[in-house]
């Protein structure tokens, strides 16, 4: 039995993933094999020593201390993609709301108290500072072409946009997903001087720090529009906020409120509404959920933000894993063990993330707590799991 700590209501979709029969889930439980969070913040919390695995229904993951889990060899796993759909739609909802001013057209019209034929002139009177543009043939810069970046680069073009992506890391898969109109930018800069808009999709890390800086939105055309659904750190504020007062930015759309955009009349900020709608909550646990389980009982990881993936079919054989520094001789030094305790290795699979490798091991027998004592007192081992045969 497997017991899993909530430190969050997580949707119901994804805790049926864990079936009750060898998965206790509780948001208050004692010695847990594993965390399943959205916001909470773990960086003040004494993460138990029995906890084995992380999960966060959801991308980002600068709420988990990530590196510390990576110094005791706990895998961090999140939720890439699973709320693809719902940013996009909002990033969207974004440049719209920029550049027709909807916002402030609303808050216009809220602030008349007249009726009748007063109201009518009012209305008519008051639309023009409200003018805006259309977004087809403006280009739109999208920053990170991850699941997000690229289903709103895909969506943008499909409304007549041209669009222009950077992102250096972009991987194969979702290169096959991106549209063949999409251009690619050498560099950032390139892509704020042709930009009208831009959008961005990349996590908070130090390289993002204030990756919109005033020099950049320097580049852009003049009124352009800036949209931030990522995180707030990716923007530095106060440059924004001198671009919108110089007209060098149109508008201002995020998902990150701070007493100072707040008070800006063209900046439209949203309390943190990324992923808030039912479809992405499900779809997040669900994966979180599903992975969290195949590690636990499986030893396999898919989309962990601080481990390879590392997925091994089970068979009948008996598996152990083993996550250590990511240095020469680890392989052969546990398989050494294992053929001194007179194990046959059936199947074996290594992979490497920067300082991290892990170590799936499946062979004929089972494996003694004399052998796992031994192999866990090689220097550089930082956990080791018996997981015996799989479950029927």
């Amino acid at each position: 039995m497997f017991k899993v700590l909530t430190l969050n209501n997580i949707a119901v979709a994804g805790l049926r993933r864990l079936p009750r029969e060898r998965f206790e889930v509780a948001s208050d439980i004692s010695s847990p094999d594993a965390i399943i969070l959205r916001s909470h913040n773990m960086h003040d919390m004494d993460v138990p020593a029995s906890v084995a695995a992380i999960g966060r229904a959801g991308a980002g993951t600068n709420n988990i201390p990530v590196a510390a889990m990576s110094q005791r060899g706990v895998p961090v796993f999140n939720a890439p993609g699973a709320n693809a759909n719902a940013v996009k739609e909002l990033a969207i909802a974004g440049l719209l709301i920029g550049a027709r001013n909807i916002c402030a057209a609303s808050d216009y019209v809220k602030s008349l108290q007249d009726s009748g034929d007063e109201l009518n002139k009012k209305v008519e009177a008051g639309k023009k500072q409200f003018v805006g543009f259309e977004l087809p043939g403006r280009t739109l810069g999208v920053i990170g072409l991850g699941a997000i970046g690229v289903e709103v680069a895909n969506a943008a073009l499909s409304l007549g946009m041209k669009v222009i992506g950077f992102d250096p890391k972009m991987t194969v898969r979702n290169a096959w997903q991106l549209s063949s109109g999409v251009q690619q930018a050498e560099t950032l800069d390139q892509l704020f001087q042709n930009a009208d808009a831009v959008s961005c999709h990349v996590p908070l890390v130090e390289a993002t720090k204030g990756l919109v800086n005033r020099d950049r939105l320097a580049l852009m055309n003049n009124g352009a529009v800036l949209i931030n659904f990522a995180r707030g750190g990716v923007v530095d504020n106060d440059a924004a906020i001198a671009a919108l007062d110089s007209g060098k930015l149109h508008a201002y759309v995020c998902d990150f409120p701070t007493p100072e955009l707040i008070a800006h009349p063209k900046v439209v900020a949203l309390p943190h509404l990324g992923a808030s709608t039912g479809e992405a909550e499900e779809n997040c646990a669900i994966m979180v959920a599903e992975n969290v389980k195949d590690y636990l009982e499986n030893g396999n990881i898919r989309h962990s933000v601080n481990f390879p993936e590392c997925r091994l079919p089970r068979t009948k054989s008996y598996r152990i894993t083993i996550a250590n520094a990511n240095v020469p001789n680890m392989v052969g030094q546990i398989s050494t063990c294992l053929a001194e305790a007179g194990l046959n290795i059936e199947d074996l699979l290594n992979k490497s993330a920067g300082e991290v490798a892990y170590t799936i091991v499946d062979v004929n027998d089972a494996v003694s707590d004399a052998t796992m004592d031994k192999i866990r007192s090689i220097e550089g081992v930082l956990t080791m799991r018996n997981l015996g045969k799989p479950v029927s």
